[in-house]
């Protein structure tokens, strides 16, 4: 029998948090929230790097817990003072805002590249800041009857988690203050720390891992073999990262291996089938450049598998959201029908006490104002009320959702489709296309897109918060101030990833001869990176918006109007060399591209249709199928190097479960038990650590690529001529030893002892 979605249970008990009401503790703290802010910046950081390559984000919520149980806890030996249960409640909610803005970001903004358009730092931030907030505000008023009316509906399983977690850590003055008998040092205290201590293994080896591998040369990063008949054409390469292995790990099998398989039709039978038909070609297939007897897999994936893999991500998407839509109709009716209805419980109490209504409603109109007069976001009144109305729609939903199912399963990019593909057709029927109005419905797609995330983050924290007791306005508080500053940190880095892999191709190569009129340009722009040391000139940029003589994009073009660069970016580009000869690696953000392919082919059908329909039925036949089809897809899109690594993380979770599910203190659990278990377990918080490590130091490694131009062409020398591991016959093979032992610590960390 289904359960009442909208009422609170008769005569249901009140739910005691384990830090009463009365109690007074330390709380929203200058240390707990500087810690939180830059734990959230760090996860955020993160988390935008791997949605950029694989379009996958993992939850930060409990990791950010530990390290803060562990931080005060190592600063209370130094001589300092122990941290309270809400002090740490208040760091882990600042801290968990970084990731769900880091996925609205890199979902949506990567799109303006491929429509076209230059990345600005102003577009950016504003999207980042004001979706993020306005997701927090949006949730505000409907805790009440999200975490406290419905308590034992909406469990929120990762919240819940994540309270277990803090009780666990409590401190001496917590658990006093909860009515807990003290001991010298309780086995949960030290759990906590061994945990802790797993993570930061993870972070460093990760950080070492891949420093090693890409700043030091010490051996190849992407071992590949090109395959020769009957397969000719076809290549298998996985990129040996800590932070995609990690990915695969905390994921699961099933997803993993679903992914790779689209990069496996990809890789070994799209490609090797287009090289077959197309190299007795003697003239040039559009929408390629070039004949297909020349290409190698990358240039026939560039060309064409790109435009199938997109299709069958964009159809994934849309089979996706219509098969959520019942939960998302029903989660939406239930939320509404709360909202408004307060709770039975007393508003005066420390913990129920909201920021006031009065300035929520200040707060959410203000920044409708400052979307609506937000230059950069070409926003117009329209849009501005389609933000209002989807963001509180899919604010309610998300935050619902959450509860039900989990951040982690939790649709968001459904519902920045659903968004997309209702502003578009509105802005059809107005007769608004062209340039301009993609990035109006790009604004408005990315704003609720971010607000829907961050409401169920806000949601999941503060259902943490009601498990420990803490006062809700002072989480509102922190979780506003982390989301600013991880939406202002994230944009910047962003475009830096974006501008350290932008490769500037000479136009000779990719549209010879052509020419435009000088005189109508007057934006101007330098090349910047390794290429600015061999051309110092300040040419005039040309948004190019058609294909005509040349791809589409951005020109650098010379006072005579002749076109001296194509400017291919490094999100979404394809040029994967410089003219040197040095390599770059591109990232390819998946999610984007169906976000531009939505506005592109409703408001101006600027797609080949034929490439992408053959996508749209991949898609479809999975779906007849019983396959999930967005992970398959998103498969497709992707080089099969990125997902081969998700699918061996896949496997080792999937051998460490099946080896710990014989343990005794497993007997007897459900499927779902067991899964939770395997969630919480220490492997997955070395994956934790080996996703922050490795994907921050890939960070820092493209954002000083620049810099350090001549030490990277010194390690790359000198590995060329002389490490066995980077170059040579064997390099392929050795490259795999230092990633089995990888795997091979993740592995044993994984397996857990019995239980006596």
């Amino acid at each position: 029998m289904p359960k009442d979605q909208g009422m609170p249970f008769e005569g249901q008990p009140q739910v005691r948090p384990y830090i009463p009401d009365e109690a007074i503790l330390p709380e929203l703290t200058i240390r707990s929230l500087l810690l939180g802010t830059i734990l959230g910046m760090v996860f955020g950081a993160s988390s935008l790097y791997l949605v950029l390559k694989v379009g996958l984000t993992v939850s930060a919520s409990i990791p950010v817990a530990v390290i803060s149980i562990t931080f005060f806890g190592l600063a209370k030996r130094l001589g300092g003072k122990d941290a309270s249960i809400l002090e740490n409640s208040i760091a882990q909610t600042a801290g968990s805002a970084g990731e769900s803005i880091a996925f609205g970001l890199g979902v949506t903004m990567p799109a303006i590249l491929i429509l076209g358009f230059e990345l600005e730092i102003t577009r950016v931030m504003l999207v980042g800041v004001l979706g993020g907030l306005l997701g927090i505000l949006m949730m505000i008023p409907m805790r009440r009857t999200m975490i406290v009316d419905q308590h034992r509906e909406l469990k929120f399983p990762e919240g819940t988690a994540c309270a277990e977690v803090l009780k666990a850590a409590a401190s001496n003055e917590s658990r006093l203050a909860a009515g807990e008998s003290l001991q010298e040092e309780s086995s949960a205290a030290r759990d906590a720390r061994r945990r802790a201590r797993i993570i930061f293994g993870g972070f460093f080896v990760g950080l070492l891992y891949k420093a090693m591998n890409v700043s030091l040369k010490g051996w190849k990063d992407t071992p590949e073999v090109v395959l020769g008949a009957p397969l000719k054409g076809g290549s298998i390469g996985a990129e040996v990262s800590p932070e995609l292995l990690g990915v695969g790990y905390i994921i699961g099998p099933r997803i993993a291996l679903t992914m790779t398989a689209g990069g496996v039709l990809s890789y070994l039978l799209l490609i090797p089938m287009i090289k077959f038909f197309g190299d007795s070609l003697t003239t040039v297939l559009s929408p390629g450049t070039m004949l297909i007897s020349d290409m190698g897999p990358n240039d026939v994936r560039s060309a064409y598998v790109l435009y199938i893999g997109a299709g069958a991500v964009a159809a994934g998407g849309l089979i996706s959201l219509a098969r959520a839509m019942p939960m998302i109709w029903r989660s939406l009716s239930a939320g509404l029908a709360g909202v408004g209805k307060g709770s039975r419980a007393d508003s005066t109490r420390r913990t129920e006490r909201d920021i006031p209504m009065k300035w929520v409603m200040i707060g959410c109109l203000g920044i409708i104002a400052a979307i609506t007069a937000a230059t950069p976001l070409h926003m117009n009144v329209l849009g501005a009320l389609l933000i209002l109305v989807f963001g509180f729609l899919f604010s309610t939903v998300s935050s619902r959702l959450t509860g039900e199912i989990g951040s982690s399963s939790n649709p968001t990019s459904g519902m920045a489709v659903a968004t997309l593909l209702f502003t578009c057709l509105i802005f059809l029927l107005m007769g608004w296309t062209g340039g301009q109005y993609y990035v109006t419905a790009l604004s408005v797609g990315a704003i609720v897109c971010i607000a829907s995330a961050n409401a169920g983050t806000t949601s999941q924290d503060l259902k943490t918060g009601f498990l420990v007791g803490s006062t809700p306005r002072l989480q509102q508080y922190a979780i506003l101030a982390g989301s600013l500053a991880s939406a202002l940190l994230l944009g910047p880095i962003l475009l830096q990833l974006n501008s350290s892999s932008t490769v500037y191709v000479p136009a000779a190569q990719v549209a010879p001869g052509l020419i435009t009129d000088a005189s109508r340009l007057s934006a101007t722009a330098k090349l910047e990176g390794p290429q600015a040391a061999g051309d110092s000139h300040t040419y005039r940029v040309w948004q190019k918006a058609d294909d005509k003589g040349g791809p589409a994009g951005k020109y650098l073009v010379a006072d005579d109007g002749k076109a001296a660069y194509f400017v291919d970016p490094g999100i979404n580009g394809t040029h994967t060399r410089r003219p040197d000869g040095t390599e770059v690696k591109k990232y390819d953000a998946p999610k984007a591209v169906l976000v531009s392919y939505i506005i592109k082919g409703i408001l101006d059908n600027q797609l080949p249709w034929t490439l992408v329909m053959l996508g749209v039925m991949i898609a479809v036949v999975l779906e007849m199928s019983g396959v999930e089809p967005l992970s398959f897809a998103v498969g497709v899109y992707l080089p099969l190097s990125a997902t081969l690594p998700v699918a061996v993380g896949g496997v080792l979770r999937w051998l460490a479960d099946r080896r710990n599910s014989k343990l005794p203190q497993y007997q007897g659990l459900s499927e779902e038990e067991m899964q939770a278990a395997g969630d919480r377990s220490e492997g997955v918080l070395l994956a934790s650590g080996y996703i922050a490590g490795g994907a921050l130091a890939g960070i820092v490694i493209a954002i000083t690529a620049g810099v350090m131009t001549d030490f990277d062409t010194m390690m790359t020398n000198w590995a060329e001529h002389s490490n066995p591991f980077y170059s040579g016959a064997s390099a392929e093979a050795l490259t795999l030893l230092p990633y089995t032992v990888l795997m091979a610590l993740l592995l044993w960390v994984a397996r857990e002892k019995k239980q006596t």
